[in-house]
């Protein structure tokens, strides 16, 4: 369970960094709500992430946390941001994402 929770922190660390792009790019009154966008999914992914670390170990559980934002973050950028899509982008995303799978595998939770 404490693993789902992380992967649930993590994509709520994307959203959050989704919700900062969005307020950059926008205007007025907008521009608050995709910032109350971002501290709402920060605070959810925080408490989550807390919650997490109960049982899996910190140095694991931040990793893959920060690593699923990492990933999640530059994909969105490429689908959502039209940044660019380039083959070592791509490439380090692939070594990030497994970087991320072998943690799990080899943490003993």
């Amino acid at each position: 369970m404490n693993w789902v929770l992380l992967i649930i922190a993590g994509c709520f660390e994307v959203a959050f960094a989704t919700c900062l792009g969005k307020a950059k790019e926008s205007t007025g009154l907008n521009m608050y709500f995709w910032y109350a966008g971002f501290f709402v999914c920060l605070t959810i992914s925080m408490v989550l992430l807390v919650k997490a670390i109960r049982e899996v170990p910190i140095g694991t559980a931040y990793a893959v946390w920060t690593g699923i934002g990492a990933v999640g973050s530059v994909l969105v950028g490429i689908f959502l941001f039209n940044e660019p899509a380039t083959f070592w982008r791509i490439f380090f995303l692939v070594t990030l994402i497994a970087s991320i799978v072998g943690l799990k595998f080899v943490s003993n939770i």
